[in-house]
């Protein structure tokens, strides 16, 4: 079973994950299909395009946009699945949609740790816009932006994804404005939340 010009997926787990492990229970999160945080990302590919070929192969992980798994309501309060829904939990997924797989940044994204504000007078966790490139793209290590360079980033331009227990911004090589010294004194702004899952 191949699509023409998508990738068929399906979700590496479950569609949502809103529960997390707390010691040796299990906490509900989340109980909404509303909220975008808690869809999955992650998921698995069942076949790839017709149309052309990839470096994305079936059985590859991948982490991919958060619209291909949601569910909604309808204008009639009725509960549907998105739009790229095939069948038996099968979904479709565009090139464009796929922003990594086994670990490797997909295209043009690349993903970066954000860091923690060190000013103690402000009240804000997360330096805003500033964080250090985890995982890098071929485009991004030709202007000899590699993983560990400090950076910065435009507003409004990062998606968060959990990966392998980190929080991590998922965004375009040209959302990076600039690069910075790395003075060595910057921490990652890692909570404990997204370290148990």
């Amino acid at each position: 079973m191949k699509s023409l010009y998508h990738f068929i997926i399906k979700p590496l787990d479950k569609r949502y994950e809103n529960i997390k492990k707390v010691g040796n229970k299990e906490l509900v999160i989340n109980s909404s299909i509303e909220n975008h945080i808690f869809v999955s990302k992650r998921a698995l590919v069942v076949s790839t395009p017709a149309a052309y070929d990839t470096k994305i192969k079936a059985g590859d992980e991948v982490y991919v946009h958060h619209n291909i798994l949601r569910r909604y309501y309808d204008q009639k309060g009725m509960e549907r699945n998105s739009g790229t829904y095939f069948k038996n939990e099968l979904y479709f997924c565009s090139l464009e949609q796929i922003y990594m797989y086994n670990l490797k940044p997909h295209l043009n994204y690349c993903f970066i740790k954000p860091i923690k504000n060190q000013n103690i007078l402000d009240n804000i966790k997360e330096k805003p816009n500033v964080g250090i490139v985890k995982y890098s793209n071929n485009t991004l290590e030709a202007a000899g932006i590699a993983p560990g360079t400090l950076i910065t980033f435009t507003p409004n331009s990062e998606f968060e994804f959990i990966i392998d227990g980190e929080r991590l911004y998922c965004m375009k090589s040209n959302d990076i404005a600039l690069t910075h010294e790395y003075k060595g004194n910057e921490k990652e702004n890692n909570p404990s939340w997204a370290e148990s899952s």
